[in-house]
């Protein structure tokens, strides 16, 4: 038995990279690949009658530590400097503006058509205003360089603000000027543990001389990551900026106390951390959506009472989308159809308190924008002009 677990389990990695590894060319998201894997083992173990253990509590584990990683990826391949500035602010705006607007005029919708109290309503739609980063940072290898940085910054900051945003809605049980306050107090908390931790981490990866060093730079971050979430912190913060600080030290380096880092052998260390970071966030978001296509049932994705109001939240995603990129002038395509919904909106959907679910947004609705997004993703990308994608290639 123990064998035919890692047979399995190898042959269903393997297959995962050469989703990866082919999406370039067949320009398929390989995360619907993977859905469709993970559907196509459930189906395969019921006919063997090859029994399997519950693996729903597997989810939000396998989604956490993959949020962690694939934000902690985006953030070291970004670049800060002045000549960014312009794309760092549009991609903010942008990130922040269509989730505020979906989620909150879906909230509206539900509580004057259902009576279901704002808040309540809001706790429920956030997650399917997040753009998410696990899908779109992947999908985005392959378009221009300033195209695949502006997405890059986008679903991260989707991500996080997103996030906040849940917990700050979720958390507070009436929301009012005390609650903002403590918010704010919540943020520079964080902020000062943030540059605190990501000091210590890099002056730990600078000074440890044992073979094994980046490993355990990865626990520390996932540990401080956790005991952040303990005390309700925003803590994909402190991601962001340890990715940002590491990947940009020669950025920082008119700063005296980077002088310590001894930049020029850093560099070499942060390269051979941005190797292992993205190999782990392959392994993890390969075994998440696999492990999400395993548990998707045929009714969820089939359910016609959820199926048009699904279609119709996709579809003001993308409206929403169209106006906010032409209002900042950005290039219509290929970014308007990178919006997926995907890893962080089933996470904060599985996070949603008992007392605040609702039943018009239930497992099918969310299942069923996901698989939409990804299919006009899917469909937008394989439109992309053949010398674009090879600019892409060459970028």
């Amino acid at each position: 038995m123990t064998v035919t677990i890692i047979i399995a389990f190898s042959l269903l990695l393997l297959m995962a990279y050469v989703f990866d590894i082919t999406a370039s060319k067949t320009k398929i998201p390989s995360v619907i690949l993977l859905l469709l894997l993970g559907f196509g083992v459930k189906l395969m173990s019921a006919n063997l009658n090859f029994e399997v253990p519950n693996l729903d509590s597997f989810l939000p584990i396998l989604g956490t530590v993959g949020l962690i990683l694939i934000v902690l990826e985006g953030s070291l391949e970004l670049e800060i400097n002045k000549s960014k500035l312009p794309l760092i602010f549009k991609s903010t705006v942008i990130a922040l503006i269509p989730l505020l607007i979906l989620s909150v005029s879906i909230a509206y919708y539900l509580y004057y058509t259902f009576n279901i109290p704002l808040k309540t309503a809001l706790s429920n739609t956030i997650p399917i205003g997040i753009i998410s980063s696990a899908i779109a940072i992947p999908s985005a290898k392959n378009l221009k360089s300033h195209e695949r940085e502006f997405v890059t910054y986008e679903s991260s900051l989707s991500d996080i603000f997103g996030v906040i945003f849940f917990n700050f809605i979720t958390l507070n049980d009436n929301i009012g000027s005390q609650s903002v306050g403590h918010f704010a107090v919540e943020m520079i908390v964080m902020l000062m543990i943030s540059f605190v931790a990501t000091l210590l981490l890099a002056g730990l990866l600078n000074e440890i001389k044992h073979h094994v060093k980046f490993v355990p730079i990865i626990i520390l971050v996932l540990l401080i990551y956790a005991l952040s979430k303990v005390f309700h912190l925003p803590a994909l913060i402190f991601i962001m900026i340890f990715g940002l600080f590491m990947g940009n030290l020669e950025e920082l380096r008119h700063f005296k106390f980077t002088r310590k880092f001894h930049p020029i052998n850093f560099s070499k260390d942060v390269h051979k951390f941005k190797e292992i970071t993205s190999e782990l966030a392959f392994l993890i978001r390969a075994l998440f959506f696999m492990l999400f296509g395993f548990l998707i049932e045929v009714s969820d994705v089939l359910n016609s009472t959820t199926i048009i109001f699904a279609a119709c939240v996709t579809f003001s995603i993308y409206l929403i989308r169209i106006v906010i990129l032409k209002v900042f002038k950005l290039p219509f395509n290929p970014l308007v159809f990178i919006a997926p919904r995907g890893l962080i909106t089933i996470l904060l959907f599985l996070s949603i308190p008992m007392t605040q679910q609702i039943e018009q947004i239930d497992k099918s609705l969310i299942t069923q924008i996901i698989i939409l997004s990804a299919i006009v993703m899917m469909f937008g990308l394989i439109q992309l002009k053949k010398p674009e994608a090879e600019i892409a290639e060459n970028n």
